[in-house]
């Protein structure tokens, strides 16, 4: 089964093209398909800003390590007993590329996010086809196109992000990072009242992609003073919310001191394992009582994602689509950052709910 995976261990922003990590495609055995399984024909598969972090190596090195967890595709096989939740072959579908087992500690206490089994079921979804339990498939919409459904994972993690912010109506909130993350997170919390709704983002594309999207204000934090013009934002009283969705070393720091007084902080991003950022206690939790917390999967967030994904404005992260062959070329073109998201088609499947987002060449 031809699947991407990273096959050679290393940043792919190396400018030394002998240590760069490499991604290709390679063939992974096909998957079996047990009684409570769905087999799924992987339509798209998109491109997460985790995954050149697993071509550094953050969870392993022993490559190849298959790649892909962002996708959608239609059902070619179902388990004898995998009948639970109506899914049919033929249906088109998007999940969970976690299996939470239901069985241990945390899963009994509320917390499947640290699923003491949560490896199981992982696999590469960048491939011609994926297995997973029933429990990780969810049908599309009718009205949300194969090419958008890829995007049901990142849209569940907006919806996690969101639920962690407590927001209430009226709350003046900034996002940093235009990323897919970020860009979602900031049409999710939009739908929940927000106001004041800035994205602070060096990319003037992507500012101006927020600004089409629900933004009321843009920061550029290269080009202006963040903390002068988040003042003239809010008038000087500091954003209620705070969100990184940039992963950025750089970013973070400053993100403390454009929250007002009580506000929540979500490190909503995944962090590269030796930063320790600097903390002065006294100033941001002790004076200003601030609540600091992150995010690492979406645990219960499907099913609302799911009910989301079709009032959300999708056709800017869906432009640039690349063929299972050409991986390497859509990675080239994700670590370029021209386009917020970079999306493979796995198969060329067709589509009942076709999308008109996609254009050709990398581009499709």
């Amino acid at each position: 089964m031809r699947t991407v995976a990273v096959t050679r261990i290393g940043s792919l922003r190396d400018p030394d093209e002998s240590a760069r990590g490499q991604v290709g495609v390679v063939d992974f055995p096909d998957q079996p398909l047990g009684d409570e399984d769905v087999r799924i024909r992987v339509a798209y598969a998109a491109i997460c800003g985790s995954d050149p972090h697993l071509a550094e190596g953050f969870f392993g090195t022993d490559v190849p390590i298959g790649l892909g967890h962002e996708i959608s595709g239609v059902i070619e096989a179902l388990g004898e007993k995998a009948h639970r939740t109506g899914l049919q072959v033929g249906d088109r579908v998007a999940g969970n590329f976690l299996r939470f087992c239901g069985t241990c500690l945390p899963c009994r206490e509320g917390k499947q996010q640290f699923c003491e089994h949560i490896q199981d079921y992982n696999r590469p979804g960048m491939a011609e086809t994926i297995t997973w339990h029933e429990s990780q498939v969810y049908k599309l919409p009718d009205t949300v196109s194969l090419l958008e459904g890829c995007l049901l994972e990142p849209t569940s993690v907006a919806v996690r992000i969101v639920d962690k912010t407590n927001i209430k109506v009226g709350d003046r909130v900034a996002i940093c990072g235009g990323g897919p993350i970020g860009q979602l997170a900031l049409q999710v919390i939009k739908m929940h009242g927000a106001t004041s709704l800035t994205l602070i983002e060096p990319i003037a594309e992507r500012r101006e992609m927020a600004l089409r999207h629900g933004a009321e204000h843009v920061i550029d934090p290269v080009g202006e003073d963040q903390y002068t013009r988040a003042d003239e934002i809010t008038d000087g009283r500091g954003y209620d919310i705070v969100i990184d969705a940039s992963g950025s070393p750089r970013a973070v720091r400053g993100l403390l001191d454009i929250a007002a007084k009580g506000a929540t902080v979500i490190y909503g991003a995944m962090y590269p394992a030796e930063f320790e950022m600097p903390l002065n206690l006294s100033d941001y939790l002790y004076l200003k009582e601030l609540t600091l917390t992150g995010v690492f999967v979406s645990p219960y967030a499907f099913p609302r994602a799911l009910q989301v994904l079709p009032h959300l404005e999708l056709a800017e992260l869906t432009q640039s689509v690349f063929d299972l062959a050409d991986a390497t070329e859509a990675f080239a073109m994700h670590m370029s950052g021209r386009f917020a998201k970079v999306v493979i088609r796995c198969n060329d499947i067709a589509d009942s709910a076709a999308s008109t987002s996609a254009v050709a060449g990398g581009a499709e």
